[in-house]
C-alpha cells in the first residue's frame, strides 16, 4: 500500500503540470484557478459532511487560513500558471522540486528548526542542476524578458508554496486536520482570485473546449482532491520526511510529458542537471542511517 500511494502521488502531481498548460488560452489564468479550487473545495466539504466531521474551523485558525489561501491556493498557482506560458511545464516542475529545500530554510528562519549540513549540500546540488537544465533553453534567450519572467515566477511560486506548507504545519499543531484546512483555504484562495478577476473585468465564461474542461476536472478532482488525499495518507503511514521523497520524482514525469506534448529537447547538460536536482533532493531528505524511504514508520 505504501508503494501504491507513493507512486499514485508521483503520477498525479507529476502530470498536473502538463494539464495546467491545457488551461492556458481563452479563459484567464485567475479565473481557471478559481474554478479549479472552487470545485476542489466543494468536493472536500462534501467529503467532510459525509464523514460527519467538523466543517467549521475555530476562531484562532482564520488568520492562518487566510494566509494559507493567499499563499498556497492563490499566489502560488497564479505564478505557476503564468510561468507555464513562457517556460516548458517540465522545467517549471523542476523548479518546484526544490520546495522541500525551501521548506527547510524557511523552517529555520521562522520556526527555529535546525538544518542538517546535508540539506545545504543538497540545496547547492539542486540549484546547480536547475542551472544546467535551463542553460539549453536560455541559449539565445538571455535577453528574452518573457523567459526570464517565467523563471522568476516559478521561483516565486515555489516560495509561496513553501510558506503555505509552514502555515499548514502551524494549523496541524493546533489540532486541525488538513482536510478541514485545505477545504477552507482553497475556498478563500479561489474567492480572492474570483473577486480580483471580476474587478479587472475578466470574462468568467468557460471555454467550449473538451481539452480545457477535461483538464479542469482533472486538476480539481484528481490533482487537488485525490492527490492531496493520497499524499496525506502516505504521510500518516510512513511519516512526512519519507513522504517528501515523492516530490523528487515529479520532474521525471513532468519532463517526460513535456517531451511528448511540448517538444522539449533533451541535451547532455539537461540530463546532468536533472541528475543533480534528483541527487540534491535525495541527499537533503535522506533519513539518518540511510534506511529505505518506503519502510513504514514506527510509533
Amino acid at each position: 500500500m505504501n508503494v501504491f500511494l507513493y507512486l499514485l502521488t508521483v503520477l498525479i502531481w507529476g502530470t498536473t503540470w502538463i494539464a495546467i498548460t491545457f488551461q492556458l488560452g481563452v479563459v484567464p489564468a485567475p479565473v481557471s484557478i478559481a474554478y479549479r479550487f472552487w470545485l476542489a473545495s466543494a468536493m472536500l466539504m462534501a467529503f467532510l459532511l459525509l464523514r460527519r466531521q467538523p466543517v467549521w474551523p475555530p476562531r484562532q485558525a482564520w488568520r492562518y487560513l487566510l494566509a494559507q489561501g493567499l499563499s498556497l491556493f492563490c499566489c502560488n498557482f497564479l505564478c505557476f500558471y503564468y510561468a507555464s506560458q513562457w517556460v516548458p511545464s517540465g522545467l517549471v516542475a523542476v523548479v518546484f522540486s526544490t520546495a522541500p529545500l525551501w521548506n527547510a530554510i524557511n523552517g529555520r528562519l521562522f520556526l527555529g528548526r535546525a538544518i542538517r549540513p546535508q540539506v545545504m549540500l543538497g540545496a547547492l546540488l539542486g540549484l546547480a542542476g536547475i542551472v544546467l537544465l535551463f542553460l539549453p533553453q536560455m541559449r539565445g534567450h538571455w535577453h528574452d524578458s518573457a523567459m526570464l519572467l517565467g523563471l522568476a515566477l516559478a521561483l516565486l511560486g515555489t516560495l509561496c508554496f513553501s510558506c503555505g506548507n509552514l502555515l499548514s504545519s502551524r494549523m496541524q499543531a493546533l489540532g486541525l486536520t488538513p482536510w478541514l484546512t485545505n477545504s477552507w483555504a482553497m475556498l478563500i484562495g479561489a474567492s480572492i482570485l474570483g473577486v480580483a478577476a471580476l474587478a479587472l473585468g475578466m470574462p468568467f465564461a468557460l471555454a467550449p473546449d473538451t481539452r480545457y474542461l477535461a483538464s479542469l476536472l482533472y486538476l480539481a478532482m484528481i490533482g487537488s482532491v485525490v492527490g492531496f488525499t493520497a499524499y496525506l495518507i502516505l504521510v500518516g503511514r510512513i511519516g512526512p520526511d519519507r513522504a517528501a521523497y515523492s516530490t523528487v520524482l515529479f520532474p521525471v514525469v513532468a519532463l517526460t510529458l513535456s517531451t511528448i506534448y511540448e517538444g522539449y529537447h533533451w541535451t547532455a547538460p539537461a540530463f546532468a542537471g536533472l541528475g543533480l536536482v534528483l541527487a540534491g533532493n535525495l541527499l537533503a531528505f535522506l533519513p539518518l542511517g540511510g534506511r529505505a524511504a518506503l519502510k513504514p514508520a514506527t510509533a
